[in-house]
């Protein structure tokens, strides 16, 4: 199987979209989170904002009304979580310690931080709509 490389390196993913129901709430959240990781603010109009790392963005927009009557499960088709790369077990520990703080519980928590198994240090939570959220320390 060949790999395909655009100007000497591997093809990343460009961005992600994802619909939320309340972009206010979603903002505050992700925001927080993705600037703990290095993302920075990079798009913003009446009804999205982005955020950038590198050449990765992510993407929220308000769902329109009257999409909203069915609300996101991870288990539907579709979307089951984002998992990002953590600089560190320290900065695994310390967002779960902010979350906690926050009022954000930790999923799988009598397993933390070892949910994924014994050899895999990580962090498992939810946004506002409940999507599922992976922090994984290298």
């Amino acid at each position: 199987m060949d790999t395909y490389a655009y100007r000497g390196e591997f093809v990343l993913l460009h961005h992600l979209e994802i619909y939320v129901s309340n972009l206010e709430e979603s903002a505050k959240f992700w925001g927080w989170f993705l600037e703990r990781l290095g993302y920075e603010p990079f798009q913003k109009w009446e009804s999205g904002i982005s955020w950038k790392c590198e050449n990765t963005y992510l993407v929220f927009v308000q769902t329109q009304e009257k999409y909203l009557e069915i609300p996101y499960h991870r288990c539907r088709v579709g979307l089951n979580h984002l998992a990002f790369h953590a600089h560190s077990k320290e900065q695994v520990d310390d967002i779960s310690n902010e979350l906690l703080k926050k009022g954000i519980n930790i999923l799988y928590a009598d397993r933390h931080p070892y949910a994924g198994g014994e050899h895999h240090y990580a962090l498992y939570f939810e946004d506002p709509d409940r999507i599922k959220v992976e922090l994984v320390a290298p």
